[in-house]
């Protein structure tokens, strides 16, 4: 195992054995990236992934790579920190529906400032990535500056390359959280209508779509719950972590979208990498093979 992939291992605080993973899947991945960058760059990859799907823990492994075997300066953009503002997320829950206070589907991303920044990042040139502080529910003050060219652009997100879903699928409620609380459907319609008109602009860009697919909802919590736990060692003052309460809450925003996702996406993704119940790909996808 290269020494840099073990630092970067111990940095995420993963198993040993995630070496396997980069070798097995990340590495044929990277090289089918790089072959496609080498007629079109720079390349465009969306990264779509329930939460806590693993999607960037792969991103940082994509970028070591792509950059130190391939060559290919890489970018990644989290579709998390894309989020609007709490106060722009308050105004939209008093003019449109409350449920937009809580950050996450789609119309509650800034998708303006997404479409701005990659343009400007394939286009070659320097750009400043904002950053969302989870633990406090707001977006930092400061970016992180990043230098152009850029060779490839790895874009993560939960809903990243999501269709709208058809209308009479909206009629009936999904949770409790949309019975109770979106009873005449104001909320899902207007999620949908995001999708079919300002999110499929921004998603239209992507070059290449990658999905990591999850056994089924039940284990979105579970992972979810994860990476709570990691928010909060990370930042035990932060004023924003959830309890079991509040989480169950939380990831009732996302069933719909996730649920709606794992049904039609992987006909239509470029990849897809069916995963375990331990975030682990199951097999290589076909398409990798001649990249193994």
């Amino acid at each position: 195992m290269e020494q840099a992939i073990a630092k970067l291992i111990e940095a995420e605080h993963l198993p040993a054995d995630y070496a396997e993973i980069v070798d097995n899947f990340w590495r044929p991945l990277a090289r089918m990236i790089a072959d496609r960058a080498g007629t079109q760059s720079p390349l465009l990859v969306g990264i779509n992934g329930a939460q806590g799907s693993g999607k960037s823990t792969a991103c940082l492994f994509l970028r070591y790579l792509l950059e130190e075997r391939h060559g290919l300066k890489t970018v990644i953009l989290s579709l998390d920190d894309l989020y609007a503002t709490r106060e722009e997320r308050e105004d939209k829950a008093r003019t449109i529906h409350p449920l937009f206070r809580t950050r996450g589907v789609p119309g509650t991303h800034d998708v303006a400032l997404g479409m701005k920044l990659l343009k400007d990042l394939l286009a070659g040139k320097s750009v400043n990535l904002p950053r969302f502080d989870k633990s406090v529910d707001d977006r930092a003050d400061a970016g992180v500056p990043f230098a152009g060219p850029v060779d490839v652009v790895l874009f993560e997100g939960w809903c990243v390359g999501a269709k709208p879903m058809p209308e009479d699928r909206l009629a009936e409620p999904i949770n409790r959280l949309e019975a109770q609380e979106d009873q005449d459907a104001i909320w899902r319609r207007h999620i949908n209508r995001e999708l079919a008109q300002n999110y499929a602009k921004l998603f239209r860009m992507i070059d290449l779509l990658v999905m990591l697919k999850v056994s089924d909802f039940a284990q979105v919590r579970a992972y979810r719950q994860l990476q709570e736990e990691k928010l909060a060692a990370r930042n035990p003052g932060g004023t924003a972590l959830l309890d079991e309460t509040a989480l169950a809450r939380f990831i009732s925003h996302y069933e719909r979208l996730t649920r709606f996702m794992l049904e039609e996406m992987p006909a239509r993704a470029d990849v897809t990498f069916a995963l375990d119940n331990n975030q682990k790909p199951r097999s290589l996808p076909e398409i990798l093979l001649p990249y193994s």
